[in-house]
């Protein structure tokens, strides 16, 4: 799914843009410890605000927070809607996205974890 910013206009910074995007878990175990420092460690890098929402329920979660995260119980399967505000958003969220795409870059094999 493409990057693309919302309409939605960031508070008081005239002409920043919020962006987000769409990305399904395809991870075996979802977002347990590992990926969860994984996904966290890599929001902090960026400058802007990140924000996780876990299968349309509405709450967005402190995509920087690593008991926000652990504490979503993300399993294999889940839709999730990162977005960000601020300096570097898109490229947060595209590098975030791809992140989760490349199942945090851990080779899961289904089979060597039973």
């Amino acid at each position: 799914m493409a990057v693309r910013p919302t309409a939605e206009q960031a508070g008081p910074v005239p002409g920043a843009t919020q962006w987000q995007a769409e990305v399904e878990v395809t991870h075996g175990v979802g977002l347990h410890a590992r990926p969860s420092v994984t996904f966290t460690r890599l929001a902090k890098s960026f400058p802007c605000s990140i924000e996780v929402e876990v299968n349309g329920s509405g709450a967005w979660l402190n995509g920087k927070s690593i008991v926000k995260i652990i504490g979503a119980r993300i399993r294999k399967g889940s839709i999730l809607r990162i977005r960000a505000e601020g300096f570097r958003g898109a490229e947060a969220v595209t590098a975030l996205r791809e992140l989760i795409e490349r199942d945090f870059d851990e080779g899961f094999d289904e089979d060597r974890e039973r």
